[in-house]
């Protein structure tokens, strides 16, 4: 099997600043989802966890955040791919990407 064959599990989790945004939440999620797509992944599904208080604010404007996971396969590439395709995303505060096997 050569990499491009190679499909895993991942759970991608994310905290999303929707400060600035005018989009509702559940739109910045499916644009999410797009992009997970566009990596040629399937999204197997996809919860919103709602809005949380950070136990430790590293900024007083910003003490909460809307926590969302992802559970897909995908390639092996993808957490990069995932990541660089997200690095310049302004509504994305954080991000993880576990291997799910």
């Amino acid at each position: 099997m050569t990499t491009a064959q190679l499909r895993r599990s991942y759970r991608a989790s994310l905290i999303l600043d929707l400060r600035g945004s005018t989009d509702a939440p559940e739109a910045v999620i499916e644009r999410l989802k797009d992009t997970l797509k566009s990596l040629d992944c399937k999204v197997t599904e996809s919860e919103n966890l709602g809005q949380k208080e950070f136990s430790r604010v590293v900024d007083r404007k910003f003490p909460s955040g809307l926590y969302v996971q992802f559970h897909f396969e995908g390639p092996v590439n993808t957490p990069t791919a995932f990541r660089e395709k997200l690095r310049l995303d302004r509504t994305v505060n954080r991000l993880l990407v576990q291997s799910a096997n």
